[in-house]
């Protein structure tokens, strides 16, 4: 989906999205920055005359076929409606499960969410010592739920396992802890992979993974840390910048969204939310607000 351009009113925008619809161009429009009109393409193929169609539009928009192409696009989409509905009593799919969600789960994260739920599970009900977590967490240890043995001293990494300095993003503490990171990884994640890419998605997890677990080891010395958090924020603070600097990127998030972020962040370093791995709050958010500008202005 590639974006085409702006218009400055929402009539506009509806306007000519039915045009490009009767023109057999399938698009969306969606609310911008300073109450302008971003203009969608679905397909690749169709960029070039849209951005022409576009050109026509903007130069004369009160050409009567604009008008007269809104009932000829209204009845594209109710039989557009009429096929789908007709697909989906032959054919059930994950996209079934996510229809009113503003973004379908790609696979990358329902990959994420599906294994970060598995080994929360797996911590809930043996908290102490199972071999899955100690394997997972980034140096191996042994406690007895009120010390801690540190067994190597990252040993297990230098000797080549090097999944360590990722997977203590999958270690959960509590229903909390995993329902919060999965709902908010369910919807940034979602966000970057439908509009930038799986690649784009996987290169944000690993890279911040990594960083924000090799952060939180040092600052506390200890193993014993898990959690998505540090690459949630990673996630947000990349989506933050790319909508900020570059509109076009598809990418968005409204203002009660960040200062909800913004709020959580700093009241978990207070301590009154209970003991939180906040290095890895801070590193992650470092990294994706300097991903997400660095980008944008790339992109532009």
């Amino acid at each position: 989906m590639r974006s085409i351009g702006h218009i400055s009113n929402e009539t506009g925008a509806r306007s000519f999205g039915d045009y490009l619809t009767a023109e057999g161009i399938p698009n969306d429009v969606e609310p911008g920055d300073h109450g302008q009109w971003n203009v969608w393409v679905h397909e690749d193929d169709h960029l070039e005359r849209a951005q022409t169609l576009l050109g026509e539009f903007q130069s004369n928009s009160a050409d009567p076929k604009y008008r007269q192409a809104a009932a000829k696009a209204h009845k594209l989409r109710e039989q557009e409606k009429r096929e789908e509905a007709a697909q989906a009593k032959r054919m059930f799919d994950r996209h079934s499960l996510w229809r009113g969600a503003s973004w379908r789960v790609g696979w990358l994260t329902a990959s994420l969410v599906a294994i970060s739920i598995a080994v929360a599970g797996v911590r809930l009900l043996w908290p102490e010592n199972h071999p899955l977590i100690r394997a997972l967490s980034i140096e191996d240890y042994v406690s007895d739920g009120h010390t801690i043995d540190r067994l190597s001293g990252l040993q297990e990494i230098r000797s080549g396992q090097v999944w360590r300095l990722i997977t203590p993003i999958f270690i959960h503490f509590g229903i909390a802890h995993i329902l919060g990171n999965a709902l908010w990884l369910l919807d940034l994640a979602s966000m970057i992979e439908a509009r930038r890419g799986t690649r784009t998605l996987a290169a944000l997890v690993i890279v911040t993974a990594v960083v924000s677990n090799l952060a939180q080891y040092l600052a506390s010395q200890s193993p014993t840390f898990g959690g998505m958090s540090g690459v949630v924020y990673a996630l947000f603070g990349f989506i933050w910048m790319r909508s900020k600097f570059d509109p076009r990127s598809g990418l968005f998030l409204d203002s009660n969204t960040i200062m909800f972020a913004i709020v959580w962040f700093f009241l978990c370093m207070t301590g009154w939310v209970g003991p939180i791995a906040n290095t890895a709050h801070a590193a992650g958010l470092g990294v994706g607000l300097a991903w997400g500008f660095v980008s944008a202005k790339l992109s532009r």
